[in-house]
């Protein structure tokens, strides 16, 4: 084999493995004796995997706003799970329950997602000990 052909083998596994070493344990980043509720306005939803991003402004009651990002399954499962583009639409006010991140940042792994209607979302995680949720 020549060097650009392993070169070109190289690259493309990288391509490959990236969203792999992406992908972390629950308990790698979030702290499950840590939950958190977050009622707030949704500013943008990131439909990426291997995890999808919901990003959530939180007014607390000295009046500042605190931006949240908040950790979620896959796009394609979230879709399965009765999620839309519109349920999450910037400006809608949502109640999200989850867990904060380990380094106390303003991450959080969701796990249930309320609408304005009382629908209930859930978000596609499931801290250690505890049984998944369909």
């Amino acid at each position: 084999m020549n060097k650009s052909s392993l070169l070109g083998i190289g690259i493309g596994l990288g391509v490959v493995l990236s969203p792999v070493a992406a992908h972390h344990s629950f308990s790698s980043e979030f702290d499950s004796t840590r939950p958190v509720s977050l009622r707030g306005t949704v500013t943008r939803m990131e439909w990426i995997n291997p995890h999808s991003w919901l990003h959530v402004d939180v007014t607390r009651e000295d009046g500042t706003v605190e931006s949240w990002m908040v950790e979620a399954g896959p796009a394609g499962v979230l879709v399965r799970r009765g999620w839309t583009k519109d349920s999450v639409k910037p400006g809608t006010e949502v109640l999200v329950e989850g867990y904060q991140a380990r380094d106390g940042s303003m991450r959080a792994n969701g796990r249930d997602v309320t609408l304005p209607d009382g629908t209930r979302l859930f978000a596609g995680s499931t801290p250690p000990g505890e049984p998944p949720q369909d």
